[in-house]
Order: structure tokens, then sequence, then C-alpha cells
């Protein structure tokens, strides 16, 4: 039987899943992640590997990783992680060393985008932006079913352009993690919807409970969560104007306000270069278990 297994490879859990060629899953396990040790870490997902393949009573799976950062095209090496300990690291190379055999790594958000185009709620789709907003904010292209990295593998790095159209208010915007301003990561992640409302209002609450709020009819909280749709509809507006995507995928704890659905694609008619909007706005359907399947449909030829 063939079979992939993925990888989600974070700063604070490792996590497998074995799925087989229809797309079930067969296994799934979680660690913790050694973050302050590389070897410790590829140690742990040869271990993870090698134990799921003998409770399966298979060899020879296919792996794919999904983490945060990637295998600069430049050196081989990796770059942009926020697992500090991997950067400047073959890790392609070494898992493969480690597993005697070829594996492959993409981008956590990729990942994410591969999955939801692959049997996810883009399924059938020939374009599909993948997005991720949780503490930051990430992206993922899948065309034709394939997945876009790119040249210098940052393709679908939409959070880190400036926020389109900003207002007088939103300039200079505030100083992203990258040394810029203004990024869009800074006003559509969680973390950007937390540090709105507390600059409006000057109570500190997190992006959930600033959503939850709104949802009870609060009016900071609805103010603030209409600046957010706003600010997402002109931030996905710039992504369809150059990509044009069949479908756009929401992931992480923010795709999870419910009303997003129904705003952001009416707000977006206004930011849209063109005389129709066709593109479709949606919820991811695996959720948090998208990265791990993703990693494991980077092999999408599986023996």
């Amino acid at each position: 039987m063939s079979m992939r297994i993925g990888i989600d490879l974070g700063g604070t859990k490792i996590e497998l899943a074995a799925i087989d060629e229809d797309g079930r899953e067969r296994c799934r396990t979680r660690v913790s992640t050694p973050a302050a040790e590389y070897g410790a870490i590829v140690d742990t997902i040869r271990r993870l590997v090698l134990e799921a393949e003998a409770g399966l009573g298979v060899s020879g799976c296919t792996v794919g990783v999904g983490t945060p950062g990637a295998i600069s095209p430049a050196t081989g090496l990796v770059k942009n992680s926020n697992t500090t300990c991997l950067i400047g690291k073959p890790l392609d190379r070494d898992l493969s060393r480690a597993l005697d055999r070829p594996v492959r790594i993409a981008n956590d958000a990729n990942c994410f985008a591969l999955s939801e185009a692959t049997d996810g709620a883009a399924a059938g789709a020939d374009v599909v932006f993948g997005v991720i907003i949780g503490t930051g904010t990430g992206g993922g292209i899948v065309a034709h079913g394939k997945l876009l990295g790119g040249p210098n593998a940052i393709a679908g790095e939409w959070g880190h352009n400036p926020l389109p159209w900003p207002l007088d208010s939103e300039r200079p915007g505030p100083r992203c993690y990258c040394g810029k301003l203004g990024c869009i990561e800074t006003f559509i992640s969680g973390t950007g919807l937390a540090r709105d409302y507390e600059l409006v209002t000057g109570t500190k609450l997190s992006g959930e409970k600033v959503a939850g709020l709104a949802h009870s009819g609060e009016p900071s909280s609805v103010a603030a969560l209409e600046r957010y749709e706003d600010r997402l509809a002109r931030s996905l507006a710039s992504i369809i104007n150059v990509v044009d995507p069949d479908v756009i995928v929401l992931g992480g704890g923010v795709s999870n306000v419910a009303r997003l659905y129904d705003n952001v694609p009416a707000l977006l008619r206004k930011y849209v270069f063109s005389d129709t909007l066709d593109t479709k706005l949606v919820k991811a359907r695996h959720g948090d278990s998208s990265g791990v399947r993703g990693a494991a449909w980077l092999w999408g030829d599986a023996r």
C-alpha cells in the first residue's frame, strides 16, 4: 500500500501523520520539539518516522516536512525559521541521510495551501491561495495542482508587503519583526487585531477575546473587527489583483471568526480591479491538521 508521512516541525511540537493514497489518516503522533538542539530534532524525526512505519507494518514511506522558514535556493540551508537552531543548517540533507531516503521540505504555510488544494476546502480549484492568520500571517500558492516555491523560496509571503491603500491613521504602521514598518502581518494577524484594540481602547486583550466580544455586540470590539475586516479585504484584494485565484482558503486562529466569510467578500468588491468577483473565500476543511497533511502531500507522486 502506498503511504505518505508528513511531519509538522514547529517551535513547540513535532507532529507526524501518515496518510494512504485515498487521503485517509492511518496514524498520528505528537511530541515536544527539542527546540534548542538541532541534532536532537533530526533524531526525533527519524525516530517518529521509523516508529510509525513499524506500527503500520510498512517501510520506505515518502517523508515530507513542513516548517517555518524555507531552504534557501542560494545556500541549501534553512533561512527565516523561528526555530532558530535550524537556521543555517542543511535540514533536508541531514534528514535524508538519517532516514536513508529523499526528504522534501516546504514552508508550513505552503503545506497548508497544498493540503487544502489537494483534498480540502479548495479541492478541484485551479489556482488556490492559502492563508494562515494566527500569531503571524503566512501564505502559499498552488497552481494546477503544484505548489509554487519561487526562485527565492518566498512565493506567497504576502504578510511582508505593506498594507494596501493605507489610511492616514495607519501610517507609518507598526514595526514588524522583519525590520520594516506597516507590513500586512502587523495589521491582520491575531496579534495585530489585539494591538489595534489596545491602541484605541487602552485595554489589552487577545485577538480571540476581541472577536468573542464582537460576537456579543460589545461596541469597541465590533469597531475593531470592522477595521480588521477592511484591512483584510484590502490585503486580499492585492493578491487577487496579481494572482487572481479561484479560491482563497483561511486557516489559523482568526479563520474561526465566522463573520469574515460574509463581510470580507462584500468589502473586496471595493478594491479588486474587476467588474466581477468570482474568487471564493472559504474556511479550511482540515483545520490544524492541514500543515501535517500538506507535508505528506509534498510527495504527490508517492511510490
